[in-house]
């Protein structure tokens, strides 16, 4: 290192002497410079000489960007070349970068890091950085970067990644230099330096900028946009209006021929409109009518739409894609006066008193007059009479069915007392499950049928904690029965054991033919054990967590809030558990399985046909067993 800056000594010492008239303080000689700077070491920096040639600078002097080198060797520590001397317009422009300010932000672009250091090109050149198919990557060494970001509190992930997605990211990346780039969007008065953030009124991004930003390039379009209700109403300053951003996207924009669009023939209705024209307070602030989506939806155009006919009418082809107007309006291709020319871009021939009564959007309880209406109502009859009459039957069917099975010769499986606390459970259960998921999924259809379409939160908690209470009460009922001498021998007999490992295995071999019998089960069989240990665990825990979340400040106080989270995730998905348990498992067990059908009678009851209980009980008509229940005086009635 230090031979080399010698070097550069000597050789500035013998270009002094011979060459007095053309060197003076401040004004090196480019050799002396290249003496260091191009050793292939790269020691102390490598810039060629050769990068200038070519670029807007080609012909300058090191000196005169570096004008901080008076002497060689210069010290390690050099200030940057102030652009500012030569570029004194733009540097009046360039005071603001989106939300930061030159001088008060450091986190700020500095010249080189747009437009390099030495082998800078002017903005038309292909390899330029500015130039319009790269600046997605210049402007990406900040934007996509997301921990600087995340520093600045910049919230739009990959802009850039989703830009080079887009019509207009693919037209330049392909050479297209019209086509709209980071700079014709984002500069404000035409000054690539001058970027300013959505919130300053002046920028071109601002919310009621972009239909003029926009038209820079698609200038007819604007014109339409802006003599429509949408642009009417972004211009008195509604900002519930929707702009071009609203339908087409931001930075990614999509052709609307892509299936992807959101203005796609596709998904224009759905994706688009909807979003608005289905909003309860848009339509209530606009006077508007609602249910406009399903209308369509239900409609010819409509479900050919849904089926994949892209050529199919959709929201864009009868009201236009920018020049929206209200059918009051004159001028609007909806208006009475206008729609057989509308409808004629597709039905040719119509007649305009044809067109004026044909109806589109009916209102939503779907048609309400033509033919199709009659149609409508007969179906309505026809459904109600035919498959309320199917379900009549089926039931009376069903009825009749248990009737038959409960005629038979029973046993006892419950005594009374036991009939009625299960009826409390399954009662409270049931309503605990509907009035349970009624809460999380609050919107649901079915939550909407069964508790009106206001919603009635408050009804719901109250009926949900009822239930609760009623099944807290049922529990501990069943407690102090199992404190009784029959309560003592329903315990004994309802604890799992071994033998109840070996009928589970030897049911599963019987199931997959492997065996000839199935295992002949006590009492109780391992299906009823299992479900009994799963009550008891499902009713201590859901008991717990519900009293928790029922009484959570008081908890929140003593435990604090990450306790409540935990109790709340285990007390819904324990929920999802014995509900799915009771559909599956139990439902099976009782109503659906073959040998039980049409089910078993029980739980109503308390008995069970003989030649059931001798199937699915076999065991527990051994002799041995027998004597053991009249010694307890617990004979069952046969």
């Amino acid at each position: 290192m230090m031979k080399k800056l010698a070097a550069c000594g000597v050789a500035l010492a013998v270009m002094l002497a011979l060459a007095p008239a053309t060197v003076r303080a401040g004004n090196i000689p480019d050799a002396v410079c290249a003496d260091c700077h191009e050793n292939t070491g790269g020691d102390p920096v490598e810039v060629s000489l050769k990068s200038l040639v070519g670029s807007v600078h080609d012909g300058f002097s090191c000196t005169d960007c570096h004008t901080g080198i008076t002497t060689v060797p210069h010290g390690p520590e050099l200030a940057r070349p102030d652009c500012t001397v030569c570029h004194a317009d733009v540097a009046a422009q360039y005071t603001q970068h989106g939300r930061g300010f030159v001088g008060k932000s450091d986190s700020l672009p500095r010249c080189q890091d747009c437009h390099g250091s030495h082998q800078i090109l002017p903005h038309g050149d292909p390899k330029s950085m500015v130039h319009a198919s790269n600046l997605p990557a210049t402007c990406g060494n900040c934007h996509e970067n997301q921990e600087f970001l995340k520093r600045l509190g910049i919230r739009f992930k990959h802009p850039i990644e989703v830009y080079q997605e887009g019509v207009h990211g693919r037209a330049t990346a392909g050479g297209k230099d019209t086509a709209a780039s980071c700079n014709d969007c984002h500069s404000a008065g035409g000054s690539s330096h001058k970027m300013l953030p959505p919130g300053d009124p002046t920028s071109p991004i601002n919310f009621f900028n972009i239909s003029k930003t926009c038209g820079r390039c698609h200038s007819t379009i604007q014109a339409e946009f802006e003599s429509g209700i949408h642009g009417q109403l972004v211009a008195r300053g509604e900002v519930d209006a929707p702009t071009c951003t609203h339908c087409h996207g931001e930075h990614g924009i999509l052709a609307p021929t892509d299936p992807r669009s959101p203005v796609s023939p596709f998904r224009v209705a759905e994706a688009t409109c909807t979003p608005c024209h289905d909003s309860a307070n848009l339509n209530e602030k606009y006077d508007l009518p609602s249910g406009r989506l399903q209308s369509y939806v239900d409609s010819y155009h409509g479900l050919k739409s849904r089926a994949g006919d892209k050529t199919v009418a959709n929201c864009s082809s009868c009201h236009g894609a920018h020049a929206i107007l209200p059918s009051s309006d004159p001028q609007s291709s909806v208006a009475i006066a206008n729609l057989n020319k509308t409808c004629g871009h597709c039905h040719t021939g119509m007649s305009p008193e044809k067109a004026a009564k044909t109806r589109i959007h009916s209102q939503a309880g779907g048609h309400r007059s033509g033919l199709a209406y009659i149609i409508k109502v007969i179906y309505q009859v026809l459904i109600f009479l035919v498959i309320g009459g199917m379900a009549a039957y089926c039931l009376l069917d069903y009825m009749r069915q248990i009737a038959r099975v409960m005629a038979k010769k029973q046993v006892r499986r419950m005594e009374a007392d036991e009939v009625v606390q299960h009826t409390v459970l399954m009662v409270s259960f049931t309503v605990l499950v509907i009035t349970g998921f009624s809460l999380r999924f609050y919107d649901a259809w079915w939550a909407k049928l069964i508790f009106g379409r206001e919603g009635g939160a408050e009804v719901r908690g109250l009926i949900h904690r009822g239930s609760a209470l009623v099944m807290i009460v049922g529990a501990l009922w069943h407690m102090g029965y199992l404190l009784t001498t029959k309560g003592r021998v329903f315990l004994r007999d309802i604890a799992p054991n071994m033998d109840d490992a070996k009928q589970a295995l030897g049911m599963v071999m019987y199931n997959l033919g492997k065996r000839e019998t199935p295992p002949a089960m006590r009492r109780f069989s391992f299906v009823e054990k299992a479900e009994y240990w799963a009550l008891i665990w499902g009713t201590v825990v859901m008991a717990l967590t519900g009293l928790s979340l029922w009484f959570e400040k008081l908890l929140v106080a003593r435990v604090g809030k990450g306790f409540l989270e935990v109790f709340l995730v285990i007390h819904y998905y324990e929920a999802w558990l014995a509900f799915l348990a009771i559909l599956i498992w139990h439902m099976y067990g009782v109503i659906f399985n073959p040998h039980a059908y049409p089910m078993n009678p029980s739980w109503i009851t308390g008995k069970m046909p003989e030649e059931m209980f001798k199937h699915e009980h076999a065991a527990a008509q051994s002799p041995g067993n027998v004597d053991k229940v009249k010694r307890l005086g617990l004979e069952r009635d046969v």
